[in-house]
Parts: C-alpha cells; sequence; structure tokens
C-alpha cells in the first residue's frame, strides 16, 4: 500500500474528485488544504461529503477551513515527508 498526500490549492473540485478516486486502489490517501479557503460550490460540497464518508484526513494551513485540522505550516511540511507520492492541483 502507498500514501499518497494530494495537495488542494488551485484546482480544488478537481484534486478533491481525484482523491477519492485514489483510494479504489486500496492506497492510503491524505488531503492538504493549502494557504486559501476551500470553495463554496456544489461539487466541492458532494466531493467533501464522500470524503468525509470515507474517513479521509484532510489538513489545512489556514484556520478558515472549518472542520479540517489546521496544523503549521512546517508541520505540514515535514508531514510531506511520510508520503511515497505527493500530487499538486
Amino acid at each position: 500500500m502507498k500514501k499518497i498526500a494530494v495537495l488542494v490549492r488551485d484546482r480544488q473540485s478537481e484534486a478533491l474528485r481525484m482523491s477519492i478516486g485514489l483510494t479504489l486502489m486500496d492506497d492510503k490517501v491524505d488531503i492538504f488544504v493549502l494557504d486559501r479557503r476551500l470553495g463554496d460550490t456544489n461539487d466541492i460540497k458532494f466531493n467533501l461529503e464522500m470524503i468525509n464518508e470515507m474517513g479521509l484526513k484532510m489538513y489545512t494551513n489556514i484556520i478558515e477551513n472549518e472542520g479540517i485540522d489546521c496544523i503549521s505550516t512546517k508541520q505540514l511540511a515535514n508531514k510531506l515527508l511520510e508520503y511515497d507520492i505527493v500530487l499538486p492541483y
């Protein structure tokens, strides 16, 4: 099993959708929302609902992302060293 980190920035809906799809190979997938607040679109809401139901871990470095574990940028950088694959979006 591989550990995959998905970095969410510009293409938020696509990143969240891809995170869900990556779980089909039974890899461990964690999601990192970086430097901005998640959008409020229907696609993002739907993907977040699926992510929560699947129990995927989510982290962010800004407090405005309510309901997501907020960690410092330094902690985030150190955590990314644990992953086999890092996918930026």
